[in-house]
């Protein structure tokens, strides 16, 4: 372990900077009216505001985590926080959407940068066993982001207009930056030899399979352009990544991905459980949206607020998980959680109806408070409780990449399904069908009598997400006992010794 006498000042300092990007995420989509009408752009466009931010950050983050270990996580930290605070300074001065997306994809770079850093530095300065409460926080700070994202937004773009969503990045972003140099120790940095080869296969492997789901719906799932399609993307990122994992096991030096890292049964599931999670957290709240606003007549600001419970309860609680998780065996703690976010959304969907009291939603939302706070700690924890810190940077980007390709995974999933129930549960309008804009979700509003066709098909969508976390608590199940943990991190250590073994040994 690096010897830091205050770990919990550098948490926190962290912590900011980290849901200041997860809030990015989200918070655009509840102001892509706004931009459209203030940058006079087509609503294509508007969707890429959000889809080259996505792009940009999940796909370096692999290597990103490699370059924390080899230059240090607080100097990487620092670096993704300037250039995310002044792409947000560029986004909101952007005068038209070309300018607004290029700034983006820099804020995408920047939070890529950013993100490995921060659970690298937990895994460091918190041994396994006192590692819970920190990763609690950890991961109530990346559940929380993604609900307060669509409320904050809606406030800002009321009240302010929609540059301030970014504006408001800048004065975060210079007190993150004064707290971390103050507070994040100068962790020990170690040498690697860089494996380019593996860098360029990764980035090209993750780019096309990212892009082709993320913008699979955009396209119809068809030709893109000339003889590029979204399935020959798909497939084409497969085949990389499969040469990609391929290089990784034949490299005789230092691979990007050390493949012993999935030796490890814990880290495997939990990287295996968190990209559940990540396609469950990001696809629930599409329908319930939909059905918030153009069933019952919310406003944006008043659909997200019924999401309130969640956050609130989530963010009290998972301290409390965080305690709980060093003295108990995790699986369950994760199970429970991931369980209980399966019951929520089944019962969401079942209050789905266009005549149901809107109080009663506040109900479910309260009880996917308690199922945040079990979820994101025992996961983490599980997933980097045997890193030693010399990897901590490369368990860390392997876990955030999985963590941000669920979320891809579910952002299309949720939309072709969603496309498929309104076929089916609607009558059709002209040769199109029911689309999207054609029933109300362009912005407008849905007729009556479209209501119950229309409940229904939501409420049948947000099944899949409550069923994918439902396998995701099945796999928690197969967590392995924790190991009680001996002189971690000491140089020279048995246990320390053992696991680099290992690592090094898989390349």
């Amino acid at each position: 372990m690096e010897n830091v006498e205050k770990p919990w000042p550098a948490l926190w300092s962290l912590v900011i900077g980290f849901f200041m990007i997860l809030i990015d995420s989200t918070i655009v989509s509840v102001a892509n009216p706004r931009i459209m009408e203030g940058l006079n752009a087509d609503i294509n466009s508007v969707i890429w505001v959000t889809s080259a931010y996505l792009l940009a950050y999940a796909v370096p983050l692999l290597i990103t985590g490699r370059l924390g270990d080899r230059f240090g996580p607080k100097r990487l930290y620092l670096l993704g926080l300037v250039v995310f605070t002044l792409a947000s300074l560029w986004c909101g001065l952007a005068q038209n959407v070309e300018t607004l997306i290029a700034a983006r994809v820099v804020q995408g770079l920047g939070a890529a940068v950013m993100t490995p850093q921060t659970m690298a530095v937990i895994t460091r300065i918190f041994p396994p066993d006192r590692r819970g409460s920190a990763m609690a926080i950890w991961g109530a700070t990346a559940g929380m982001a993604t609900l307060v994202g669509p409320i904050l937004g809606g406030v800002l773009v009321d009240g302010l207009g929609w540059e301030w969503i970014f504006f408001i990045n800048v004065p975060i972003g210079v007190v993150g930056f004064i707290l971390a140099m103050r507070n994040v120790p100068a962790l020990s940095t170690h040498p690697h030899r860089f494996d380019i080869p593996g860098v360029l296969l990764s980035a090209v492997g993750l780019f096309l399979l990212v892009f082709g789901i993320q913008e699979g719906e955009t396209y119809n799932w068809g030709t893109i352009t000339g003889p590029i399609s979204v399935w020959g993307l798909i497939i084409a990122g497969l085949v990389v990544l499969a040469a990609f994992v391929a290089w990784q096991r034949f490299n005789k030096g230092e691979p990007l991905l050390p493949l012993g890292l999935f030796r490890d049964r814990n880290f495997s599931l939990a990287n295996l459980g968190i990209t559940m999670v990540g396609f469950t957290v990001t696809s629930f709240s599409l329908p319930l949206i939909f059905y918030y606003q153009l069933v019952r007549g919310l406003t944006p600001t008043q659909s997200a607020l019924l999401m309130v419970p969640m956050a609130l309860i989530s963010g009290g609680t998972a301290p409390v998980v965080g305690k709980i998780v060093d003295r108990v065996n995790p699986k369950y703690l994760a199970a429970s959680g991931l369980t209980l976010m399966a019951v929520a959304l089944v019962w969401n969907g079942l209050l789905m109806q266009p005549d149901t009291p809107i109080l009663l939603f506040l109900l479910p939302s309260a009880v996917l408070g308690f199922a945040n706070a079990g979820i994101w700690a025992p996961l983490s924890t599980t997933a980097t409780r045997n890193l030693p810190p010399r990897q901590a940077g490369a368990g860390s980007g392997v876990y955030n990449t999985t963590r941000q390709f669920g979320a891809v995974l579910g952002s299309a999933a949720i939309a072709v399904l969603i496309q498929s129930r309104l076929a089916a549960e609607l009558p059709s309008r002209g040769p199109g069908g029911p689309s999207g804009e054609g029933m109300g979700m362009g912005g407008g509003t849905l007729p009556g009598f479209l209501h119950a066709g229309f409940s229904t098909a939501m409420a049948q969508s947000i099944l899949l997400p409550a069923a994918v976390v439902l396998v995701a608590a099945a796999v928690a199940l197969f967590f392995a006992k924790p190991k009680p943990v001996q002189d971690w991190g000491a140089a020279g250590s048995p246990a320390s010794a053992k696991v680099d073994a290992g690592l090094d040994s898989a390349g």
